[in-house]
C-alpha cells in the first residue's frame, strides 16, 4: 500500500512538473503570436516608406509612420521581456518542486550505484533550467506562428509565397535529417560521459591510495581512453550538425536572393510595387529565420529531453519509499523479525532470515568472518537498505519507512567507512543542522574527543573536507562517534567504531557504550577484535549471512576470532576471554 502511495507520489510530481511546463509554454506560445505580428513593423513600415512617403515626398505621413512603428516596436519589447521573464518562471517552478525530490532520490539510487549519479541528476535538473531560461526553448514557437508571415508574403503577391512554402519546407527536412543524424551520437556520447565521470569521481576519493601505490599512469591511461571515446562520439556528431547548419544557412541566404529576385522580375513586369520587394526580402529571413535556428538548436532539445527522461527516470524509480510525517521520539524494544536482504540482480541473499529483539539500555555485539553481512546488517539496522523481505521495527515503526528527519532524532550511526562531511567539526557533530553548543559539548564529551578538538588551530570551529586529511584515522573516528551520539539518540549501531583506535581510545569508546546503555539507549556494536565485547549484554555471531548464536555473553561458545579462524567447535577461545574479563 505504501508502496503504492510513493508511486503515485512520484508520478504525481512528474505530472506537476510537465503541467507547470506546458501551461507557461502555452502562456508564452499566445505572447508570441503577438510578437510575431508586431514584427511585421519594420517591413511593413519599409513597404509604407517607399509606396506611400516617397511617391507623395509627405513628411506628415513619414511622421505617423515612425510614431506608428516606435509604439509597435516598444509593445514588441515589452511583451517580448514578458515572454523571457515567463521562461525564467517555468525554470524556477520546475527546479522547485522537483530540487528537493529529485536529490532524495539522488542520494537513494547513490547508496547503490555510487554518488556520482547523485552529482549527476543535479546537473540535469539544471541543464533543464538552462534549457528553459535560454534561447532554444523558443525556436518552436516562433516557427508555430510562421504562417502570420506565410499569410503576408501571400496578400503581397502568391509567388513570394510559393518561393517561401518551398524554403521553409527544405528547411524542416534539414532539420529532421540533422535529428536523425545526430541523435544517436549524442545519446552515446553523453552515456558515455556520464560513465567516465562516475569512474573518475569514484577513483579519486581514494586518491591517497593511488598515489601511494603509483597507480595514476594506469589510472590515467583508462581515462584518457574513456575521454578519447567520448570525444570520437561528441566529434562525429558536431561535425554532421555544424555541416547541416552551414548548408543550412547557405541555402536561407540563397533563398533571400531568390525571392529578391523574383520581386526585382515582378517589379520590371508592374505586378507589385518597389517597397513590396523590400519587405517581402525582410518577411521571408524572418519566416525562415526559426527553421535556420531549429537545426542549431536541436542538440539542446536533444541533451534537454535527455536530462529530462534521466530526472523522470529517477523520481519514478529511486524515489524513497518512505513516510513524509515526522514521528515522535519515541523509546522501545528493536525487532528484527525474519530479515531476508539480497542485492538487486543476486541470486543468493546476504542476509537469511534474522530474527532477534533487543530491550532499550542492553548492548548486542555482533561478530562473524568477513563477508558474513555484518556491515550489510548494519545498513539494514538504520534504513539504509529496504529489505527484500521480514523488516527491522524500533517501538513498532519501520526504520526503513521512517520519516528521515524525526528516525535521525532517535538514530545514531558510525559506519565502517567514516566520512566526515565540509564543514567545522561543530557543523559535523551537530549533522549539519543548527548546532546547539550544550548538546555539541555533551556528545563530544561522552566520545573523549573534547579535548582533542580543543587542541586544533580552530577548535571546533576547524574547517573540515579537504583538510580533513590533517587528522588521524582515530581522530575522524572519534568525531564520527560523536556526531553519532549527538542529540542522545535512543538507538545506536556502531560498525567498526575501534578499527583506528588506540588502547586509550578503545577504553574510552568502551565508557561512551557503557554511559548510552545507563541512558537507557539500544547499542549494537559490529567489531572484530573482541576485546571490545566484554561491555555487550549480548552476542550475536553471523556466519554466512544466518545467526549462528545468539543470546547473553557468557553463554556464547562459539566465536568467530579476527583472524577469521573459527574456534574449536567446543573452543571457547574468544568467548571464554570475554567471560573472564566481564565477570
Amino acid at each position: 500500500m505504501k508502496q503504492t502511495t510513493k508511486a503515485v507520489a512520484a508520478a504525481d510530481l512528474i505530472h506537476q512538473g510537465r503541467r507547470a511546463f506546458f501551461t507557461g509554454l502555452l502562456y508564452a506560445g499566445l505572447l508570441s503570436a503577438v510578437i510575431n505580428m508586431l514584427q511585421l513593423t519594420v517591413p511593413l513600415f519599409m513597404l509604407q516608406v517607399h509606396d506611400r512617403v516617397v511617391n507623395s515626398q509627405s513628411t506628415d505621413t513619414l511622421a505617423m509612420l515612425i510614431v506608428i512603428a516606435a509604439i509597435g516596436l516598444l509593445i514588441y519589447g515589452v511583451l517580448d521581456f514578458i515572454r523571457a521573464l515567463t521562461f525564467q518562471v517555468m525554470g524556477s517552478i520546475l527546479l522547485r518542486k522537483l530540487n528537493l525530490p529529485v536529490l532524495q532520490a539522488a542520494v537513494s539510487a547513490s547508496v547503490g550505484r555510487g554518488a556520482a549519479h547523485a552529482g549527476q541528476a543535479m546537473r540535469d535538473l539544471n541543464d533543464i533550467r538552462s534549457f528553459i531560461t535560454g534561447s532554444a526553448i523558443s525556436v518552436p514557437l516562433e516557427a508555430a506562428w510562421s504562417p502570420i508571415f506565410l499569410a503576408v508574403l501571400f496578400a503581397l503577391h502568391p509567388l513570394y509565397g510559393f518561393v517561401a512554402v518551398v524554403s521553409a519546407t527544405i528547411l524542416v527536412v534539414m532539420s529532421f535529417l540533422s535529428d536523425f543524424l545526430t541523435r544517436r551520437a549524442i545519446k552515446r556520447a553523453n552515456e558515455s560521459a556520464i560513465d567516465s565521470l562516475s569512474e573518475i569521481s569514484g577513483s579519486l576519493r581514494h586518491a591517497e591510495a593511488i598515489e601511494a601505490m603509483g597507480m595514476l599512469p594506469a589510472l590515467a591511461r583508462r581515462w584518457r581512453g574513456a575521454q578519447l571515446h567520448t570525444l570520437d562520439l561528441l566529434d562525429l556528431a558536431t561535425r554532421r550538425g555544424r555541416a547541416l547548419s552551414s548548408i543550412t544557412r547557405t541555402m536561407r541566404y540563397m533563398m533571400q536572393i531568390v525571392v529578391l529576385s523574383v520581386g526585382a522580375v515582378l517589379v520590371i513586369r508592374q505586378e507589385v510595387s518597389a517597397g513590396s520587394m523590400v519587405a517581402s526580402s525582410i518577411i521571408m529571413g524572418r519566416l525562415l529565420l526559426p527553421f535556420d535556428t531549429m537545426v542549431d538548436g536541436w542538440r539542446q532539445w536533444v541533451t534537454a529531453g535527455g536530462a529530462w527522461k534521466r530526472v523522470r527516470d529517477l523520481l519514478e524509480h529511486q524515489t524513497p519509499q518512505r513516510d513524509t510525517v515526522p514521528t515522535p521520539r519515541t523509546q522501545g524494544d528493536l525487532v528484527v523479525d525474519r530479515l531476508v536482504y539480497a542485492p538487486a540482480g543476486a541470486d543468493v541473499p546476504i542476509l537469511k532470515g534474522l530474527s532477534f529483539t533487543l530491550s532499550p539500555g542492553e548492548v548486542l555485539g555482533v561478530v562473524g568472518p568477513s563477508a558474513a553481512g555484518k556491515s550489510t546488517l548494519a545498513r539494514l539496522l538504520v534504513g539504509v537498505l529496504k529489505p527484500t523481505s521480514g523488516g527491522v521495527y524500533l517501538d513498532g515503526h519501520n526504520v526503513f519507512l521512517w520519516e528521515r528527519g524525526s528516525f535521525g532524532d532517535m538514530v545514531g550511526y558510525v559506519p565502517q567507512a567514516v566520512s566526515l562531511l565540509d564543514g567545522s567539526i561543530r557543523d559535523n557533530i551537530a549533522r549539519m543542522g543548527q548546532a546547539d553548543p550544550r548538546l555539541v559539548l555533551e556528545a563530544a564529551r561522552a566520545a573523549n574527543v573534547h579535548d582533542m578538538i580543543g587542541r586544533l588551530p580552530g577548535g571546533y570551529d576547524t574547517a573540515l573536507g579537504d583538510a580533513a586529511h590533517l587528522l588521524s584515522g582515530g581522530q575522524r573516528q572519534r568525531i564520527a562517534l560523536a556526531r553519532a551520539l549527538y542529540g542522545r539518540p535512543r538507538f545506536i549501531v556502531l560498525d567498526e567504531p575501534n578499527a583506528n583506535l588506540d588502547t586509550e581510545g578503545e577504553r574510552a569508546l568502551m565508557r561512551a557504550i557503557d554511559d548510552m546503555r545507563l541512558d537507557g539507549a539500544i547499542v549494537i556494536l559490529i567489531a572484530h577484535r573482541p576485546s571490545i565485547m566484554q561491555i555487550a549484554d549480548k552476542l550475536l555471531i553471523l556466519q554466512d549471512g544466518r545467526i549462528s548464536q545468539f543470546g547473553p555473553r557468557t553463554s556464547i561458545v562459539g566465536v568467530i576470532d579476527p583472524d577469521e579462524k573459527a574456534v574449536a567447535k567446543a573452543g571457547r577461545g574468544t568467548a571464554l576471554s570475554v567471560q573472564r574479563s566481564g565477570t
